[in-house]
């Protein structure tokens, strides 16, 4: 019997979450962690117990704000998610490959997959909390961590926009060929996932699929505080 989990991740609409994703490299998946549940979560953030790193984004000139990488094994619901998430995303990170002309190396199952991440010596979990207060911000990025990338990722936001902070959106900014950039800022609501490239994406040309890549980050914080969690599925070397 399907998971809590997977039965929300199942409730998307996965017809239009491709079609955003072919559209804009990003797309708002449902509510997958309830409010209660929310606050469960930011509470982690402060056992160090919990965590393998802790990031200060201004002394690596990454932004403004901190985050930390959990260690494995990963508190509820990081796991629970991460594996109802990825046979969901699987289907478009192969047909982008496939309309690129490129050979799709991820197999059926998470479990499978990080397995090749750890024998090509990507072994440090990815799974982070990012925590952001007035004034900061994050940096756009692509979070790459070895020759093994999953093009798709997620974020939740688990504060509630409007109410626990303003600002904070997130942006995915699109380099276009001999074209200026494109961006797109997104409000997340709270527990609201939201998918998007980890690197690239294809784009239609006149010679038939070329790439554009795309970074992300987050707009400055004006008040309160966002706490974010972020599913990357692959490892770091």
């Amino acid at each position: 019997m399907p998971s809590n989990w997977r039965k929300r991740v199942d409730a998307a609409d996965w017809v239009a979450v491709t079609a955003d994703m072919n559209d804009v490299g990003g797309a708002l998946l449902p509510e997958l962690i309830t409010p209660a549940e929310c606050a469960s979560v930011i509470e982690l953030y402060a056992d160090d117990g919990l965590f393998r790193a802790v990031v200060d984004m201004g002394r690596h000139r990454y932004g403004q704000g901190e985050y930390r990488y959990f260690k494995q094994p990963y508190p509820r619901p990081i796991e629970d998610l991460k594996q109802a998430l990825y046979p969901r995303l699987l289907p478009i990170a192969r047909d982008w490959w496939t309309k690129l002309g490129r050979e799709a190396p991820w197999p059926d199952t998470l479990d499978e997959w990080l397995d090749m991440c750890h024998r090509a010596g990507q072994i440090k979990p990815t799974a982070l909390m990012l925590k952001y207060g007035p004034g900061d911000w994050n940096a756009l990025h692509r979070d790459l961590y070895g020759e093994l990338v999953f093009p798709l990722q997620v974020v939740i936001n688990l504060n509630e926009p409007g109410v626990s902070h303003t600002g904070g959106e997130f942006l995915l900014v699109e380099q276009r060929a001999r074209a200026q950039s494109r961006g797109t800022a997104t409000t997340l609501p709270q527990g609201h996932g939201y998918v998007f490239t980890t690197r690239e994406r294809p784009v239609r040309s006149t010679r038939g699929w070329s790439t554009a890549s795309v970074r992300h980050g987050v707009s400055g914080v004006r008040s309160g505080q966002r706490y974010t969690l972020g599913l990357i599925f692959h490892d770091a070397a």
